[in-house]
């Protein structure tokens, strides 16, 4: 059995190095976890320890098998708990994350394959992040951040990379939402900011930071 701080630390490691595609620092994964390098590095000599990380000094952790097979898990269970919690219970987007921190650390694999069966066997969660099966296999697709596409092409939001409050409401308060299609009418060299037509009624000028952090699909 892991505590719940060495799971939120195995997570962490898996979303780091996801992204990045190699071993997460100790300053980056103290970020993350919002705590000290120190106790970062404590944490990781236990994680070390108990074979769940792979770590090397002045380079960083990767996951071993085993612990890339529990983070996964975690992240399986909490995306199923963002789909319930906005689905059944009809929690906005914003507010679904922090519950679902709080209710991935259950421990019990039928649980999760009943609730998973509950709600259709979604592919992905209500922020569009794909939803592991139970062997732990994604669902792929082809997708983009709005600030590569070009003036004239139309899309649909399909994810956000940003999970924070702040930016969920900003999405909310420009009737941005998973579902949502735009049309690229300008880019501006000057601070590359972005100016779409939204579900083909309203205009809106989008900063670069909030472009980066939309992912689309070309229609």
């Amino acid at each position: 059995m892991l505590t719940h701080a060495e799971e939120n630390y195995l997570k962490a490691i898996f979303k780091i190095t996801e992204r990045q595609n190699k071993s997460a620092s100790t300053n980056k994964i103290a970020e993350y976890v919002n705590t000290s390098a120190a106790s970062v590095t404590d944490m990781i000599q236990k994680l070390a320890v108990k074979e769940l990380i792979h770590y090397e000094k002045y380079k960083g952790a990767t996951l071993s098998e085993v612990g890339n097979k529990l983070a996964t898990q975690l992240i399986r269970k909490h995306r199923l708990w963002e789909v319930f919690l906005c689905d059944k219970l009809k929690f906005p987007w914003e507010e679904v994350h922090d519950i679902a921190e709080e209710l991935e650390h259950i421990n019990s694999a039928a649980l999760i394959n009943r609730l998973d069966n509950f709600l259709g066997n979604p592919r992905f969660d209500p922020h569009g992040d794909p939803i592991p099966n139970a062997e732990g296999k994604f669902m792929l697709r082809n997708q983009s951040t709005m600030d590569n596409l070009q003036v004239g092409q139309k899309c649909v939001l399909v994810g956000v990379s940003q999970h924070s409050v702040p930016f969920l409401q900003h999405l909310n308060s420009l009737k941005i939402k998973l579902g949502t299609a735009f049309k690229i009418l300008d880019k501006l060299d000057f601070d590359k900011s972005m100016k779409i037509e939204v579900d083909s009624v309203n205009q809106v000028t989008l900063s670069h930071t909030v472009a980066n952090n939309l992912l689309v699909k070309l229609i």
